[in-house]
């Protein structure tokens, strides 16, 4: 039997301030470095030992596994960050209030934008400082995979890559991996484990800090999953 662990980071600094994030990449608040802290003796009283870790290229997700793998005592795990699981791209809306937005656009097109399986939110240009073109760390990136905005479908998608190519042949050689990730994208990760539908998916919400464990077979089947 294998074990997947799903960690969404915990509260951010924008979280706190109802803010859009996407792909800014905010800091921790002081309440998400608890939650940090709590995931990971959570982990650790349960015996669970993770042998490989994944994250993505925002710090509130670096910062969530390096606080959580220091309650473990598992600071030495080997870690892979992968830009594929970074949280969903919000274009133009990234740094908007949400409940200003709402104001501005109406509360049903914002919960268009927000909840549905295929809606772009507004574009970003590529002159816009937003745009992760003018990031260092996704010069490695081609046009087509820099985004100017994502709809939850296009997450998904970008999410099956680190799931196909790197998360499953690390469960392959591991008995338990952790993937300390964002909402969405372990949305991504939990509608590939239990092979949801775009209707079912929109329905799951992950809480920030609480370790979700699914145990598979060594098809990737589930037998198992639960909260810690």
């Amino acid at each position: 039997m294998k074990r997947i662990i799903l960690l969404r980071h915990g509260q951010s600094l924008w979280n706190l301030e109802n803010r859009f994030t996407g792909w800014t990449d905010v800091e921790l608040s002081e309440q998400g470095r608890e939650e940090a802290r709590r995931a990971g003796r959570l982990i650790k009283d349960a015996g669970l030992i993770p042998e490989y870790y994944f994250t993505s290229y925002l710090r509130r997700a670096i910062h969530t596994l390096q606080i959580a793998a220091e309650e473990m005592e598992l600071d030495w795990v080997p870690v892979l960050k992968d830009w594929h699981l970074n949280e969903r791209h919000y274009g133009a809306l990234q740094g908007l209030n949400k409940a200003d937005t709402a104001v501005k656009y109406g509360e049903e097109q914002v919960r268009m934008w927000r909840r549905s399986f295929d809606v772009l939110p507004p574009l970003l240009t590529p002159d816009d400082e937003r745009y992760p073109g003018n990031d260092l760390r996704y010069a490695s990136l081609t046009n087509d995979e820099l985004p100017l905005s994502e709809s939850l479908q296009d997450t998904i998608a970008r999410v099956r890559c680190c799931w196909e190519e790197r998360i499953v042949p690390a469960l392959q050689a591991h008995d338990t991996v952790l993937v300390a990730a964002h909402g969405n994208s372990l949305r991504g990760l939990a509608m590939m484990l239990q092979h949801l539908t775009a209707e079912e998916i929109m329905s799951v919400e992950i809480p920030t800090g609480r370790p979700w464990v699914f145990e598979v077979d060594d098809r990737m089947n589930v037998l198992k999953q639960y909260y810690l």
